[in-house]
């Protein structure tokens, strides 16, 4: 172990840092990874980072990138900062001949949302605990890192995220990382960005290994996000050029994203099942950076070389049906809205019904909206994955929440801090309760033990998925193997094909891109 002095010291490409020794690690926090994407490089895919002279300390967290007004995040930095493309790093020993294995998270938040310094994405357990160099990093997100602008390239949130990963695979040796065992997760929109990455030739060679929590399963096609790039706009009296926008101040464009999220619901005959749920950007299938749908990809074999592991929680949609002040209200002209809208093929909304008779209104409602925004697009990543020729295990969270009276069940969002061990910091453990519980302590530990088994060895210590037995990792109290247990969901699904959304109404130009689900 090198990590002994209190002022622990690094050499990178760009030159030296001066980081913190907290307890038995090293951490470096706020590294920029590219250039501030700002001026003259605004809306431009990452660009490298200039050298620096002397030591360069790594003390504090980078900016927050701009994002939804209605975010807390938004609040928790200095919106003056421009340093938004910075990586965080925490390590168990410095010397380079330690080769340890090296986890790359991706935060969530719809694509809209996040930052790599909320409290419950700290390293420092999980890198502690599995002998592991974990990273976190920053992305553009909203309109800045993925509104479809003419003049720009798409998907430069990915893009944001292919530079955090070449950063990985040039510097993290002096940080006693392994650049040949690197493995990215990621959660809920994280986790749909880590499927767009196995899909994406940019990324390839990056990481060895692939961690999918609760995939969110929303890509545009180019028509349908140009449409509400125009909108968005609108708002401002612009086009969704570089040339018009540029000159917009972050905070105004986010500004503008806000309030056409606030109107979706409207717009549902144009821009359909996202406006139902309010979902204004995703990754694009523009057909260059990413060329096809994840799904598509791996089914072709794009995955083969990288292992997976890939899940969801069972109760996915009961945290969000909350947050809309629907949990326990959901009407039965709501829930027949949501199957409609929802629901595979012509007959989907049918087969719910059929496949779960005894269900009211408010569990037909978390089960369509859970399945297609999370559950089944986890599930079709999976299967994609070995029909592709490569390995995929598969797990599904459900112990519940203790917090708010337990009335969450295993919602989204839980795996969160059980994976970091974070269990009394940040938003997502207030789902955890106000104390710990030994159960949360035990389940969080076999949690922590599989997914850096998994980045250190690639086996999580469970059998790998296939079409014959559908084995997977039930995590709960006393984790189990067990057949799928979602059967009825995965019926329904099994014969849909996850693809680019369209804009409706629109002629249907030939080719992957603007096929519609």
């Amino acid at each position: 172990m090198t990590v002994a002095t209190s002022s622990p010291e690094v050499t990178i490409a760009a030159g030296a840092l001066r980081g913190s020794q907290e307890a038995s690690l090293a951490v470096f926090r706020g590294i920029p990874f590219a250039q501030p994407p700002v001026g003259a490089l605004r809306f431009a895919a990452p660009h490298p980072v200039e050298r620096w002279d002397g030591v360069r300390t790594a003390l504090t967290y980078g900016a927050a990138p701009p994002q939804a007004g209605a975010s807390p995040m938004a609040a928790s930095s200095d919106p003056a900062a421009e340093d938004w493309l910075t990586v965080n790093v925490w390590s168990p020993d410095l010397d380079p001949s330690a080769e340890l294995a090296v986890m790359v998270w991706i935060h969530g938040g719809a694509y809209l949302i996040g930052m790599s310094s909320l409290p419950e994405y700290d390293g420092a357990r999980l890198a502690r605990d599995g002998n592991v160099v974990v990273v976190t990093f920053n992305y553009r997100v909203g309109v800045e890192g993925f509104a479809q602008i003419e003049g720009a390239p798409a998907n430069r949130g990915l893009l944001d995220q292919v530079a955090a990963l070449d950063w990985v695979r040039a510097n993290i040796r002096a940080f006693g990382g392994d650049p040949r065992r690197v493995t990215v997760f990621g959660e809920s929109a994280g986790a749909g960005a880590v499927a767009a990455l196995l899909a994406m030739p940019r990324a390839a060679g990056l990481f060895q290994r692939a961690i999918a929590q609760s995939v969110q399963g929303t890509f545009f096609s180019p028509a349908l996000a140009t449409d509400i790039a125009t909108a968005c706009a609108a708002e401002l009296g612009l086009r969704p050029t570089v040339g018009d926008l540029s000159a917009v101040a972050p905070a105004a464009l986010a500004a503008a994203g806000d309030a056409v999220t606030a109107a979706m619901a409207g717009r549902a005959d144009r821009w359909g099942q996202v406006a139902h749920r309010s979902i204004p950007v995703a990754p694009v299938i523009d057909g260059d950076v990413l060329p096809v749908a994840p799904w598509q990809a791996l089914a072709g074999g794009a995955g083969r070389d990288v292992e997976l592991v890939v899940g969801h929680t069972r109760d996915e949609q009961r945290l969000l049906t909350a947050l809309e002040g629907l949990l326990g209200q959901v009407t039965s002209e709501q829930a027949e809205t949501a199957l409609r809208v929802l629901a595979p093929g012509p007959d989907g909304a049918n087969r719910y019904l059929d496949g779960f008779p005894s269900a009211g209104p408010d569990e037909l409602y978390e089960l369509v909206n859970s399945d297609w925004l999370f559950r089944m697009p986890s599930l079709h990543l999976a299967q994609a994955q070995v029909a592709g020729g490569g390995r995929a295990h598969v797990y599904e969270l459900t112990w519940s929440a203790p917090g708010m009276g337990g009335i969450l069940g295993a919602c989204h969002g839980l795996d969160v801090p059980l994976v970091f061990g974070n269990l009394a910091s940040g938003q997502p453990a207030a789902l955890i309760g106000e104390a710990p519980s030994a159960e949360a302590e035990v389940l969080s530990a076999h949690m922590r033990a599989a997914w850096t088994a998994f980045a250190a060895h690639g086996d999580p210590g469970w059998p790998a998925y296939d079409t014959a037995q559908r084995l997977v990792r039930i995590f709960d109290v006393q984790p189990t193997v067990t057949a799928y247990p979602e059967e009825t969901s995965r019926l329904i699904w099994q014969d849909h094909t996850f693809q680019a959304l369209p804009l409706i109404g629109q002629p249907r130009r030939p080719g992957p891109v603007d096929e519609v689900y």
